[in-house]
């Protein structure tokens, strides 16, 4: 039995020197070894073997981006406006021996610089341009931190301003300059929309004008058109007639056609004109009434004299 506890201590002392030694350093991770208090190396992920009773894991650091909430704190703007803000910056270990040695807190060192540049660029803007000029202050506070976070082996990647609260009645007087400003705003569109209206109605009477009249034109034109075209025609038609009159009497027995036709159309137009004047045509020589077709012969055998 003494054999047997001798065993079982050995063993126990054994599995406690093993957990001791061997240590695991997890992904993305970064421990800090002292030896003798004093600091001796820097491990990163895997697994590494302590020393027992000289050496010992003095600081654990995370390698990864670490958002860190930046407490809200009041500032006071150039125009004498006491507002509110918070922020939050992401910040990286860069250098875990740095981060363990190079300040006590490094968290609180870049919190506290922080709210220092913070209040320094409110310092500088109105409460307006505060309010404008979000990005401007985050990229001044990272170049701040940046500067001054060298020696604590820390990078600070970006800082955000989450929230600007003014007080109350600064509030109720922007809530009232923004109600102003939009019923501005709505003013002068519905001035411009109805300035706009105008214009178009004018336009389009404008333009139904210089369409109706432009129609008026081409109507005249076309009817001028229409009636040079019916003179011409009518024109060419009695051309045309004179001639085939003209060469109907060179044919043989014509010019006998030709005075009969006039014989007639005069004999009837003097009867014509007797019957519808008011006043009465009488021949000369009633008992001869062949006198007036001897007269009608007689102009058309002077014209066809004429014509030879």
């Amino acid at each position: 039995m003494d054999n047997l506890e001798f065993f079982i201590v050995l063993a126990v002392v054994v599995v406690i020197a093993v957990f001791r030694t061997v240590r695991i350093v997890p992904q993305q991770s970064a421990f800090v070894v002292e030896r003798w208090g004093r600091y001796h190396d820097t491990w990163t992920a895997g697994i590494h073997f302590l020393i027992p009773f000289f050496e010992r894991i003095a600081y654990r650091h995370s390698i990864k981006e670490i958002p860190y909430d930046v407490a809200p704190q009041v500032c006071i703007t150039r125009d004498n406006t006491q507002v509110q803000i918070d922020g939050i910056l992401y910040y990286q270990v860069t250098d875990p021996k740095q981060a363990s040695y190079g300040t006590s807190s490094f968290e609180l060192a870049i919190e506290q610089l922080a709210k220092t540049a913070l209040r320094s660029e409110a310092g500088k803007r109105d409460l307006d341009r505060l309010l404008e000029d979000r990005e401007t202050i985050n990229r001044t506070v990272v170049a701040v931190l940046d500067e001054a976070s060298l020696t604590w082996g820390v990078k600070v990647l970006r800082y955000e301003i989450k929230d600007i609260v003014p007080p109350d009645s600064v509030l109720r007087s922007m809530q009232l300059q923004i109600t102003a400003e939009r019923e501005k705003r709505a003013k002068i569109a519905e001035s411009e929309g109805e300035r706009q209206k105008e214009i178009n109605l004018a336009e389009g009477e404008k333009q139904a004008a210089i369409a109706m009249s432009e129609g008026q034109m081409t109507a005249i034109i076309n009817k001028a058109k229409g009636e040079a075209e019916s003179v011409r025609l009518v024109a060419e038609a009695t051309a045309e007639a004179l001639r085939l009159v003209a060469s109907a009497i060179k044919d043989p027995g014509g010019i006998e056609a030709v005075n009969l036709k006039v014989a007639q159309q005069y004999v009837d137009a003097f009867g014509k004109l007797a019957k519808e004047g008011n006043t009465l045509i009488i021949p000369g020589n009633l008992a001869d009434i062949s006198s007036l077709v001897a007269a009608a012969l007689k102009v058309v055998k002077s014209g066809d004299g004429k014509n030879a």
